[in-house]
């Protein structure tokens, strides 16, 4: 199906949603949302948008470890969209989240390097080389633990030069050059375009990331944030998740 295809069966199942959830009134509905889903939780704002006239749907994005942190701090949010459970458990135990979290979405680590892979890159075992500037997401941070463990996984000890604060920053600093490669998520390599390359990480060593996402007990909007992890959970919303290299759990 061509991408005019696409966009014509998810605003005709948005049209039937939006009936279903048009109480949703309250002016904004604040998302708190992981790094990674930047570019797909930028059109599932959109179409909630659309399907819900007269919401505005705000994003927050950032490493899952800070919004955890923000969260238990008392910053103002409706939903938490975390890439890891671990992060997403905190805030569970904390007392924030109304219900137990739901698993809307899978990703695969890959090796991301610059368009053309100047450094010539071919798997985990580089990263071990001295002379090549690699990057990985900081500790704590989903990307960087997963990256972590896929290293060790593969029982590679790597050189890492730079621990970004999350995987948007990392993938920025590969697409200029200034790293010969990191691990990243499979989305984030395709949400790059032609900026930078990907590098299959074999299924024996790889890492699933299981995004979950609940509403806040906190919540300023509790109506608009039910809404909204219910259209995120729905067919459109598992559309537009899957457009962008996320998997159905």
């Amino acid at each position: 199906m061509d991408r005019r295809g696409f966009n014509k069966l998810v605003t005709l199942a948005l049209f039937a949603f939006g009936v279903g959830c048009s109480g949703t009134t309250s002016s904004e509905v604040l998302v708190s949302a992981a790094a990674s889903l930047t570019d797909a939780f930028a059109e599932v704002e959109a179409a909630f948008e659309t399907a819900n006239p007269g919401v505005d749907v705000v994003l927050n994005l950032g490493s899952s470890s800070s919004l955890r942190q923000q969260i238990l701090e008392g910053a103002p949010a409706d939903v938490f969209a975390s890439a890891n459970s671990s992060n997403m458990d905190q805030v569970v135990a904390g007392g924030e989240a109304v219900g137990e979290p739901t698993t809307f979405a899978l990703n695969l680590l890959q090796i991301a390097v610059p368009a053309g892979n100047p450094a010539g890159i071919t798997g985990l075992q580089d990263f071990a080389n001295e002379d090549l500037l690699i990057g990985l997401c900081a500790e704590d941070v989903p990307c960087g633990d997963f990256g972590r463990q896929a290293l060790a996984n593969a029982g590679v000890i790597a050189a890492i030069d730079t621990n970004e604060p999350d995987v948007r920053a990392l993938l920025t600093k590969i697409e200029a050059g200034e790293l010969d490669a990191g691990i990243t998520y499979v989305t984030d390599v395709r949400s790059a375009g032609g900026a930078v390359e990907g590098i299959v990480i074999p299924d024996d060593v790889n890492v699933v990331a299981t995004y979950p996402i609940v509403r806040l007990t906190s919540a300023p909007n509790p109506d608009g944030a039910a809404a909204f992890v219910t259209f995120v959970l729905s067919g459109p919303g598992q559309t537009i998740l899957a457009s962008y290299g996320f998997t159905s759990p």
